[in-house]
């Protein structure tokens, strides 16, 4: 029976959705954002500020479930203009480690709030 989760932590949208599910030794979140977990807005426009609380969340998600950063079997980043693409590896690289999770980056027309990053991840559950 899989496990649903609404992190309390985050930004308490009224969206229908988990912000993670857990089905026997794996795990997925939904899409995360640079959202401010107050009050829901963006924490600025800069791309490379958003994907670095963008991780934040996506870290505290993961602490909430006993894991962290190193338990990413796979994550999808989607952008909105790939000329981001370089500052989003800067982030991505400083604050994920070696082996990095398999990643796929899809470059999308729009993202919730006029975010420029979002990501999902895919997570091994010990």
């Amino acid at each position: 029976m899989p496990r649903h989760h609404f992190s309390p932590q985050l930004y308490q949208s009224a969206a229908p959705f988990s912000h993670y599910v857990e089905h026997g030794s794996v795990g997925y979140t939904a899409g995360i954002i640079g959202q401010r977990r107050d009050t829901g807005e963006l924490v600025s426009d800069d791309v490379s500020e958003q994907c670095d609380t963008m991780l934040t969340n996506l870290q505290i998600l993961l602490d909430e479930q006993g894991l962290s950063l190193s338990n990413l079997l796979r994550t999808t980043v989607y952008l909105t203009d790939y000329q981001d693409f370089e500052a989003i590896n800067d982030v991505y690289a400083r604050r994920l480690q070696e082996p990095y999770p398999v990643r796929t980056t899809v470059q999308v027309v729009a993202l919730p709030l006029g975010a420029k990053v979002q990501i999902d991840a895919v997570v091994a559950v010990p």
